[in-house]
């Protein structure tokens, strides 16, 4: 009898999937390996530790490794299924982690079919659309469209990932250009290029693009800020922790009172290049093997060169 073993990008999605009976068992995978260190084993204790360190020290969250290692174990019993679908969107948190969780399935010499159900544009809808925001039917046709996977595709997540953990991640750039199953990949891997500080501003794109919401729209709170940035964040992804964590962090470009949040004068010189402000807001995130603060975007090069304070 064919089973399928179902990965979902998360506990959302995974409630979606068993209201509508979707047939098979359910693995629920929880991470943000988008931000953080990681190690290009997954399923090791050391993997566990240096996740565990990173989400107490920048979210305060507590992993519950009883609970993750009951997830993971379900694939200890692979000889119980026909096929793995994942489910992942079109955004570069869910990116990283389908990166991850391939190969995580590879480090187990999981050999199954596997197919991919990926959200993003809708027709006759303007916006990209999570998985969670389809419409029943939406989702349906979306699980009876899924992709099986290639073996060049899985060896190319499999490359894609340890580059992640490795050093140099300016090697992500001739696969920008790489044809494959995984339809938003480029898009994913030149956000996550530009979410390194530019050379001249030291903002990032993201953090560039919520000083312009502020200095275009009406803010009226730092939480205001927050809706606008979830609708308007492109192909990153992040939950409101991660956004929250940068609208704190930019905050020495913000006046704020009871009735408004605007740009102060630090806040229009980062739009225009005055300097560059990357020491100043000091975001030390680490992307995999690389700390943001070691390197910037160089826009004209197309690149990432190493911070000048760090050359010598």
């Amino acid at each position: 009898m064919n089973k399928a073993l179902h990965i979902t990008n998360g506990n959302s999605l995974t409630n979606v999937l068993k209201e509508l009976e979707i047939k098979g068992d359910i693995l629920t995978w929880q991470e943000m390996l988008c931000e953080g260190p990681t190690i290009a084993h997954i399923d090791s204790d050391e993997f566990i530790e240096v996740r565990q360190q990173f989400l107490s020290d920048f979210y305060n969250i507590e992993i519950n490794e009883k609970e993750l290692k009951k997830e993971i174990n379900k694939l200890n019993a692979i000889e119980d299924y026909t096929e793995i679908i994942l489910w992942f969107e079109f955004d570069l948190f869910c990116h990283i982690n389908l990166l991850g969780v391939l190969s995580l399935l590879h480090q187990k010499e999981i050999n199954l079919p596997l197919y991919l159900v990926c959200s993003g544009r809708i027709e006759g809808d303007k916006n990209l659309k999570g998985l969670s925001e389809l419409s029943t039917e939406q989702l349906y046709k979306h699980y009876d469209e899924r992709i099986q996977l290639t073996e060049k595709d899985k060896d190319l997540a499999i490359t894609l990932w340890r580059t992640y953990c490795g050093k140099d991640h300016n090697l992500f750039k001739p696969y920008i250009v790489q044809e494959s199953s995984f339809k938003y990949l480029s898009n994913c891997l030149k956000a996550h290029l530009r979410r390194f500080p530019d050379s001249r501003s030291g903002l990032n794109i993201l953090e560039k693009n919520i000083l312009e919401i502020v200095r275009d729209n009406d803010i009226k709170s730092k939480h205001h800020l927050l809706g606008y940035i979830m609708n308007y964040q492109g192909f990153y992804g992040y939950g409101d922790l991660q956004l929250d964590r940068m609208i704190h962090q930019l905050s020495l470009f913000f006046d704020i009172n009871e009735t408004q949040l605007k740009l102060n004068r630090k806040g229009h010189e980062a739009l225009v290049k005055i300097h560059n402000f990357s020491v100043e807001i000091n975001n030390n995130m680490t992307y995999g093997g690389l700390n943001r603060l070691d390197f910037q975007f160089n826009k004209e090069e197309n690149k990432l060169v190493k911070t000048n304070i760090n050359v010598h």
